[in-house]
């Protein structure tokens, strides 16, 4: 037996809302939320939640000093078809030279990494 099961994912970051929508449209759903906490009921899936974190310093990929603490797994059917979309929301590619691999890995608009994932 379980003693808790999942309610939200948080991340924090700058601008909420703005990192809510990039996610909106990674994964689908529709922010909710106002000031310092967005909510993202993603379909079929955990919440992610978004809260202002003033001074917030990005994580670095890879670094050990400065640790990627959490990262979010993605999977999708089509890596090039899903970098695309990404990118065009404003992901920054991280690691996606190898072309032979089955994920590729990415940052969102706040610097959290993310991987793509056609496994």
């Amino acid at each position: 037996m379980s003693v808790a099961k999942v309610g939200a994912v948080v991340l924090d970051c700058p601008d909420p809302h703005a990192l809510a929508g990039f996610y909106a449209g990674v994964v689908g759903g529709t922010p909710e939320g106002e000031g310092d906490w967005v909510d993202l009921a993603v379909p079929g899936g955990p919440t992610l939640a978004f809260q202002r974190a003033e001074g917030h310093v990005p994580p670095e990929w890879p670094a050990a000093d400065h640790s990627q603490q959490f990262h979010l797994d993605l999977t999708v059917e089509d890596l090039d078809a899903a970098e695309k979309e990404v990118l065009a929301l404003g992901a920054k590619p991280l690691d996606t030279e190898d072309r032979s691999r089955s994920f590729r890995v990415y940052a969102d608009p706040a610097g959290h990494p993310f991987c793509l994932c056609a496994c």
